[in-house]
């Protein structure tokens, strides 16, 4: 098995609000640089870990990552909740900047796309992205996989989940169904509001019912998605009157990233390749798990344990039988998925399945007797305890809601910080960083990112000074559908 992890933090100042500032030069370029970048914002860090065969590597190597990033940063901090620190008004939420190069551009338009569709606020949510693989597994495989793993996310989002809370200025104006903590709006039995209907949702994207059944099917639906003029885009338009841009496309999806699910079928791309492109030539490479939370109370956001219990559920996902889905089953995940965010610790809590209900906890008891034989023959063949160990806490974590990371922070707003959920996550934040600073950081390790960071800019600079092609031309032919590969459509 071989494992990755893409990890988004906001920074954040002292008092708790998003850091105005730009992406620290002294981190490179985050448009070139393989472990630092940005995601939707120039304030929201994206630390990129490469591939390992060991948990423990991959968890140093983020570790360290972490350590050079605080280096930089001055009294800044990274906000260690998946939902946003105190932030400013939608307009004035820094947009992500990646040069003048057409690449770079088209990365910025893009982003102002996200925030013209869904709005700047959504897009601050951070989260972390595991990608795993194991070698010989076909398309089939994967999808199989996929499939299974959507109908048994809720499992992760009941364990993992972390985010119950959220600032009360993050919903202002919208309709939600959370109760007041003062300056705080919570569920009282919510795991992870960043999953749930007011985290990474639109309502353009709920009219997709994207099949996992196969490549083909999947590809088909993604291109359709990608070419399917959307009247309310249309109106926002590609450029303004003044000329500027708003988004790259007005297709529902504007590229293939915008796409949200729990997770993904992925292939590393080629410079300047579409990710479609990637999967119909080469098939799948690995897959991207999308839907766990930071976890403030952990230094990196997740621990070796989780990963290991992660290893074992998609190794479970992958050898259990995974029928074909189907709309209906589709429709009925979405609902699972929504119940489980918000109510997910609720006493009794039930789910659909086959058309009838079930009891999440007896649901996930199942799963959980089915990850147990695996986690043994893991542990046998790697002379290790870890995997057992790691299903063995998830039993207890499902017999004692209380102890759950989505309750540990709910008590500890209440009990610490008088229901405020900035106050918690900016104390939790203070503490990660003071742990992270005092642990050794040799000057190798320091040298070696420098290093990285430097040859990034100047590897930004060539992309710079190679682009001759106007901006336009570009869109216009990365968008091209015969880009996509596959088969052509009529549109």
């Amino acid at each position: 098995m071989r494992r990755g992890v893409e990890k988004e933090s906001l920074r954040a100042l002292p008092q708790g609000g998003l850091a105005l500032t730009p992406h620290p030069a002294v981190l490179g370029s985050a448009l070139t640089n393989p472990n630092i970048t940005t995601d939707f914002s120039e304030s929201q860090i994206e630390l990129v870990t490469g591939v390992h065969g060991s948990v423990d590597d991959c968890v140093d190597e983020l570790t360290r990552i972490h350590q050079f990033v605080y280096s930089a940063i001055g009294d800044e901090m990274l906000w260690v909740s998946s939902m946003p620190c105190g932030l400013p008004v939608d307009e004035t939420i820094p947009l992500g900047r990646y040069g003048s190069s057409n690449v770079g551009r088209s990365k910025s338009v893009y982003r102002m796309g996200l925030g013209h569709r869904y709005g700047r606020r959504m897009q601050t949510i951070s989260g972390i992205h595991y990608n795993w693989s194991l070698p010989g597994i076909t398309n089939d495989g994967y999808f199989s996989l996929i499939r299974n793993f959507r109908r048994h996310s809720f499992l992760l989002l009941y364990l993992f989940g972390a985010s119950p809370a959220v600032c009360s200025s993050f919903v202002a104006g919208r309709e939600h169904e959370l109760q007041d903590l003062g300056s705080s709006l919570y569920m009282p039995h919510g795991t992870s509001l960043r999953m749930g209907r007011l985290g990474y949702q639109s309502d353009a994207q709920s009219s997709l019912a994207v099949s996992y059944n196969g490549l083909e099917g999947y590809a088909a639906s993604l291109q359709d998605a990608l070419t399917r003029p959307y009247p309310a885009y249309e109106a926002i338009g590609v450029r303004n009157p003044a000329g500027e841009y708003n988004q790259l496309a007005t297709s529902l999806l504007q590229i293939e990233n915008e796409f949200y699910g729990t997770i993904r079928p992925k292939r590393v791309i080629f410079s300047g390749e579409r990710p479609l492109h990637a999967l119909r030539e080469r098939g799948v490479e690995y897959v991207e798990v999308r839907c766990m939370d930071l976890d403030p109370f952990q230094p990196v956001g997740i621990s070796a344990q989780t990963m290991r219990f992660l290893d074992v559920f998609l190794l479970h996902c992958l050898l259990s039988g995974s029928p074909a889905d189907s709309p209906a089953e589709i429709a009925a995940l979405a609902r699972n998925q929504h119940r489980t965010a918000a109510r997910g610790r609720e006493p009794g809590l039930r789910l659909e399945r086959h058309g009838a209900e079930v009891t999440l906890v007896e649901w996930a008891e199942e799963l959980l007797d089915g990850c147990t034989p695996l986690a043994a023959a893991l542990d046998q063949a790697l002379g290790t305890t870890g995997h057992s160990e790691a299903v063995a806490a998830a039993r207890t974590s499902l017999a004692n809601p209380h102890t759950l990371p989505s309750a540990r922070v709910l008590d500890a707003m209440t009990s610490q910080h008088g229901g405020s959920f900035i106050e918690f996550a900016r104390a939790q934040s203070a503490q990660t960083k003071a742990l992270l600073t005092s642990q050794p950081f040799s000057e190798v390790q320091a040298l070696h990112f420098a290093g990285v960071a430097r040859a990034s800019v100047a590897e930004q600079a060539a992309i710079e000074t190679a682009d001759t092609m106007p901006f336009e031309v570009y869109r216009q032919e990365y968008l091209a559908i015969a880009r996509l590969g596959g088969p052509r459509t009529t549109r």
